[in-house]
């Protein structure tokens, strides 16, 4: 028990978490990739169910590592660009035991500032969040009875996903050692 307690305290030190972040990052530059993490910053949560019987909830969140929402004007209103990044969904425990799904949504900001403001951008942040979790992780949502709960910012315990883009020039090239008696990569 003091092992595993001993572990959950290092988990959970902002520290350790950095450092780890650190370590990743070098790795995967040796690799000749470069990673950012995404921290999301806590915005609102949508509950609605999945395929009808599974409760989930998307965390609309914001880091400004995400493109800013951009308006091009066209026939008739606007057509707004929304970039944003999704996590993989996870399931968690809730405190009784029973299962949650919960789904990571992330816009720039501004995104979330302008939802705050308007109810129709709020309305299509939210429309967004549920294409991009119906689209990208093959599931049904159930879009009619999708709300936003009043005083939740997050659900379950924030994690940081990256995003991986490769650097000019690729990966650095290996020292070569002639007497290695290991084939080549």
């Amino acid at each position: 028990r003091e092992l595993f307690a001993e572990y959950a305290a290092e988990l959970t030190d902002p520290e350790q978490r950095r450092l780890y972040e650190e370590e990743v990052a070098a790795l995967e530059r040796e690799r000749g990739v470069e990673v950012r993490f995404v921290h999301p910053t806590p915005g609102f949560v949508l509950r609605t169910s999945q395929e009808g019987s599974r409760r989930c909830y998307i965390n609309v969140c914001s880091n400004a590592l995400m493109g800013e929402p951009r308006a091009r004007a066209e026939r008739g209103g606007q057509r707004w660009e929304l970039p944003y990044s999704l996590a993989p969904g996870r399931e968690e425990l809730r405190p009784g035991g029973r299962r949650r799904l919960l789904y990571d949504v992330v816009f720039h900001p501004a995104a979330l500032r302008l939802a705050a403001r308007s109810a129709r951008f709020r309305r299509l942040l939210c429309d967004t969040a549920l294409e991009a979790v119906e689209s990208r992780c093959g599931v049904r949502l159930d879009r009619n009875n999708a709300t936003v709960l009043r005083g939740v910012s997050y659900k379950g315990i924030p994690q940081a996903p990256i995003i991986r883009s490769p650097l000019p020039g690729g990966a650095p090239e290996p020292p070569d050692d002639g007497d290695s008696p290991l084939p080549p990569f």
